[in-house]
């Protein structure tokens, strides 16, 4: 696909709504429902309607997997897949509801991918959604 610049669709703020509504509640689970396929794939199909994700859904089943799945594709972090996707803003300042972020974290991939929401960011807990401050984002991409 490459970085080519996506179109949100007429209504995306409803549809990222209903993506939320839908999405929160539902646990983690790695190649499912995680941060990259679950939250940013789901959410970016629902603004654009082209899913960015399918090529990466299903494909792996624990942490390691999906490092592995990572690092067989060419990317070196979540980050790089994000920017191979999605044209990435100069600054995550510039990011916009639904824009997609990355945010450093502990574990052994180094970083998840999160959602813009205002002044919050929508990333992935093992319950469903949880919400870290903006200001965590290391690096934005443009979703439409």
């Amino acid at each position: 696909m490459g970085t080519e610049e996506l179109t949100r669709v007429a209504d995306w703020r409803r549809q990222f709504d209903r993506a939320c509504d839908r999405l929160r509640l539902e646990p983690f689970s790695w190649g499912d429902n995680d941060c990259a396929v679950g939250l940013a794939g789901n959410l970016v199909l629902a603004l654009t309607g082209v899913d960015v994700a399918s090529a990466y859904r299903r494909r792996y089943t624990t942490a390691i997997g999906a490092l592995r799945v990572l690092r067989n594709s060419g990317h070196a972090s979540l980050g790089d897949l994000a920017a191979s996707l999605l044209p990435e803003h100069a600054h995550p300042s510039m990011a916009r509801v639904g824009d997609i972020v990355t945010v450093t974290d502990g574990s052994a991939i180094g970083e998840v991918l999160g959602v813009v929401n205002g002044e919050r960011i929508f990333v992935m807990t093992a319950r469903g959604f949880g919400t870290v401050d903006r200001s965590r984002a290391t690096r934005a991409f443009k979703v439409g």
